[in-house]
């Protein structure tokens, strides 16, 4: 069992029992990058959820849902190297970012001022994302620290 399946039995969140329409090459022509291999095993083998992981509320969409969310928002018009996979249901939607490098980053984000100079990363990879998650790490930390 990988690090992202052991994080993700502790917190319940359901196996994918159906296949779907929806495929990931048809996201990845859509957004113009390749996902990261330790989401779309994500995707291939859990449905959308959103669970309490350690300090965070998180809402991942499901495979599904990815593209019509992200026209809806208008990420994919505003944040053409971005894309939404998910939201901490206070304002934010967490996403994936391709950088000028070519490296991805997990990311957070103001759905209303899609600008990437809002972008807080929280995590170098989807893994990484939820093992921070697990681990208690707050993602305004910073903030909470001023006040």
């Amino acid at each position: 069992m990988n690090t992202t399946d052991a994080i993700l039995r502790k917190y319940n969140w359901p196996t994918r029992t159906t296949s779907t329409d929806t495929e990931v090459l048809d996201i990845e022509r859509e957004i113009r990058f390749e996902l990261p291999a330790d989401y779309k095993d994500f995707l291939s083998r859990y449905g959308g959820h959103e669970t309490q992981i350690g300090e965070e509320y998180i809402k991942l969409w499901d495979k599904e849902d990815l593209l019509s969310l992200n026209r809806g928002y208008e990420i994919f018009e505003n944040l053409p190297r971005t894309i939404g996979i998910g939201s901490n249901g206070a304002g934010e939607f967490i996403g994936i970012e391709k950088l000028d490098d070519g490296l991805l980053r997990i990311i957070l984000t103001p759905f209303i001022d899609l600008d990437k100079q809002y972008h807080i990363e929280i995590g170098s990879s989807f893994t990484d994302f939820l093992l921070k998650l697990d681990e208690g790490e707050k993602w305004f930390k910073d903030i909470e620290k001023d006040s």
